[in-house]
């Protein structure tokens, strides 16, 4: 399966998550990627759209394969491979303090106006692009959880299995409309996946 770019997959998603429709839920979309998507979706469920910020450990010479995660709050998952991956421990130490500032840019840029919106209580859908290793969903959804919401769901269009199966266990419920065995990366599964920058990113939340 291919979807034709961000906009189908957010449609596509929309319908598998036609049951939340008219009950408000709260879309948080993980930046940069998802943001358009979010936006999408919380146009047709007719609920409310944020960003929930985390960050991917980058590994040290890979920076697109990452090693764990970190969240706005600093609590991160480390993968059970980071370590023969290049990732020691004063290593993981200097790139969360890395990524924690680039959360802390983000949120003031992104949301300068006000706090993020509270999830306790509501239904939340959390939103990416894809999952490759799943590292960011994880921390997203173990923050979220901390925030007690009535239910906490993963929504992706594209995901390896085994991936999905390291997320279901942080998740009331995960919708992926692709699971493919062979998987390389998220854009494999696009035709078109253009980078999405902050200025648009900060312009959609702008709207909200």
């Amino acid at each position: 399966m291919i979807f034709a770019n961000r906009h189908q997959a957010a449609d596509l998603l929309a319908a598998a998550l036609a049951d939340y429709k008219g009950r408000h839920p709260l879309i948080l979309a993980i930046p940069r990627g998802a943001v358009p998507m979010g936006l999408q979706l919380a146009r047709a469920l007719e609920g409310e759209l944020d960003v929930v910020l985390v960050r991917k450990l980058r590994a040290p010479f890979n920076p697109e394969f990452a090693l764990g995660s970190v969240d706005e709050s600093g609590w991160t998952y480390i993968a059970d491979y980071a370590e023969s991956a290049g990732g020691t421990p004063a290593y993981l130490q200097q790139e969360k303090q890395a990524q924690l500032e680039t959360i802390r840019q983000r949120r003031a840029h992104y949301t300068p106006l006000r706090p993020p919106i509270d999830p306790a209580g509501r239904i939340v859908i959390v939103v990416d692009d894809g999952l490759a290793t799943g590292a960011t969903m994880i921390s997203a959804l173990h923050a979220l959880r901390a925030q007690k919401p009535a239910r906490l769901i993963c929504a992706v269009p594209v995901a390896p299995p085994d991936t999905l199966e390291k997320i279901r266990p942080y998740a009331d419920e995960v919708v992926c409309l692709h699971a493919p065995v062979s998987f390389r990366a998220v854009g494999q599964f696009y035709a078109e996946f253009p980078q999405i920058e902050d200025a648009e990113v900060e312009a959609i939340l702008s709207q909200t």
